[in-house]
This record gives structure tokens, sequence and C-alpha cells, in this order.
């Protein structure tokens, strides 16, 4: 490190705050703060960790962060982050690559697994000590579409391709031969991509763009047999869509890890549905993920110091297209 003044560094976080931040207070000084509050905490601040990554609060305080050079997003995305101002400063934005892209794969490969060999109702037969054997489905050699060709779609690309599932994916520019999603297509064939494939798997990041994506319109293109995971973003979704489109049988199931209102009402029709699977956005939340978090932010914040390029740097301009 050089002998530069030390930097502010403000932490917006919830209710939970960021572990072993001990290393980060011998580099900065350090304001935590939550939303209510960002504002204050903004002034003569140099760096921005968003700890609460599903937080828009920076937005709305934007005049008080004039002196902002730097913001790091603890999420699996960044685009809750982005705002048209931000995206046209030169402040810095970087994100957290590589911390939740193999347990979310992971994950997702569990769902299908769980979906294939009828799981839940081994499960729900259990409990009622009831003795039915039944045929499942393979895995090997169905299809999976995976919407969005980021870090984390291609380590589902790869996991998914590992035990014989035959991957493609939707994403921004058609592309032919990519190692880890195979043939790509453009958003605009989505509907006769869906209506190809055994999995349609959401991951995609939430913009103007993706907002609703998958209306009565596009679930009705999926195959009867089809299912539907989304560990992207609740707002892909029109929830009200996907369940009359479940009612009426025109997919088989759905796994959802995200919703738009989190915490899922428990008023919520999903809970109840029996070809439904629910888990409370935690596809990436393995054992030390937090801890990692901040190792990557605290490695990233040496570098900002000594004047060196950040890494995890993401491109603004793209993210809000």
């Amino acid at each position: 490190m050089d002998s530069s003044p030390r930097p502010t560094v403000v932490v917006l976080h919830g209710t939970d705050r960021p572990p072993a931040m001990g290393q980060v207070g011998l580099r900065a000084t350090v304001r935590h703060t939550t939303a209510d509050n960002l504002g204050t905490a903004l002034e003569g601040a140099d760096v921005l960790f968003v700890w609460d990554s599903r937080s828009t609060a920076l937005s709305r305080v934007w005049p008080a962060a004039g002196r902002l050079r730097w913001v790091h997003s603890a999420g699996a995305s960044v685009a809750p982050l982005l705002f048209p101002a931000l995206r046209d400063s030169p402040v810095a934005v970087t994100g957290s690559p590589g911390v939740f892209d193999e347990p979310m794969a992971e994950y997702v490969l569990g769902l299908l697994l769980a979906f294939a060999k009828e799981l839940p109702a081994t499960l729900r037969d259990q409990q009622r000590r009831r003795w039915q054997r039944r045929e499942t489905e393979r895995l090997s050699g169905s299809s999976a579409l995976v919407v969005g060709t980021g870090p984390i779609a291609r380590a589902i690309g790869r996991k998914l391709t590992a035990v014989g599932v035959r991957v493609s994916a939707v994403g921004p520019a058609a592309r032919t031969g990519d190692p880890d999603l195979g043939e790509i297509v453009p958003m605009g064939h989505l509907r006769p991509a869906v209506a190809r494939n055994d999995w349609v798997i959401l991951s995609a990041a939430l913009t103007p763009q993706t907002t609703g994506l998958f209306d009565a319109t596009v679930l009705r293109a999926m195959r009867p047999t089809a299912r539907l995971v989304n560990i992207g973003r609740g707002g892909l979704v029109v929830q009200a869509d996907l369940i009359d489109a479940l009612d009426a049988g025109m997919l088989s199931g759905a796994a959802f890890d995200v919703f738009a209102d989190e915490p899922l009402p428990t008023s919520s029709t999903l809970w109840d549905m029996p070809n439904v699977l629910i888990s409370p956005h935690m596809t990436g939340d393995v054992a030390g993920w937090r801890e990692e978090l901040v190792r990557r932010f605290v490695e990233n914040l040496d570098r900002f110091i000594a004047g060196e390029p950040l890494t995890g740097v993401v491109d603004k301009a793209r993210l809000l297209r």
C-alpha cells in the first residue's frame, strides 16, 4: 500500500451485516449504514460496498455521492444496483464473479434430478409410510434451454452437459458451438426455443428488456411435459400467468428460488401446488460464502488503494441497454 490518506468505505447492509470486516477496518475508515441513512453516510465517501445486493437505495441518494469513485456489489448480479446516472458517471462498478457460479449450478442440477426422479413424491410417500414403486425419468438425453449467457448460466451449462443433458441457450446475440452453452439463439427466438426443450432455466439479469419475459404467451409455447426453473430474478416471470399455466397443464412443473415479492407471501397459491418446488433465495448460499465475498472485496480494496486496476469490473452501459 502507498501512503495516501485512508479511503472512506460505506457498507450498505440490511439486517445482516458482512462478517470479518476487521481487514477492511485496517485499510479504510468504515461507515456501516442501512438504506434509510445511505445519503448521509455517502457524504465524502470514496467507496460503497453494497452488501444488501438487492437494494436500489443508491439511485435515490445519488447527489450525495459526489466523491464516490467505486461501487462494489456482493450479489450474484449487479443489475439491481445500476441506473442511468451511475452508468454515465466515471464511478467504477465491480461484482463478485465466481463466488456463486458453481453452487448455483449444483443447485440447478439438484432441482432437475428432484423432478426427474420424483424426489418430492418419494418424500411425501415416506411421510405417509406408503410403499409405492413407480418409474422415473432419465435426465441424460433430455434437453435444457438456459436463458442467459453470463458466468452462472455457463456454469449451469457445463454441469448439465456433464450428466448428458443437451444444452442450448438464449442470449443477446446468436452463436454456434459455444463451449459451455452449445447453440445460442437471440431473445427474439425465445418462443420457438422454449418449445424444443424439456427444461427451461432462467439465469438472466433483470433489465427493462427481460422484466416479465415469461408471460402467458411464452409459457403457452412450452411443452406440456416441460419444467421451468428460475434462479435468476423473480421479475423475469409474470407470476399470475405462471399459476394459470400450471393450473391449465401447459407445463409439468416449476422450481423457483426467486420471487418478485420476497419472502413469498404465505397466501400465495404456489405454496400448495404439488408440481412446484420453492426455495427461499438460497441457491448460492453455501458454507463460507459470506466470508468469501468479504475476501473478494478486500482484495479489490488493496488494488484500489494501490492505484491498480480493479478486478470484476462490469460494463455498465451493456447491462443498462
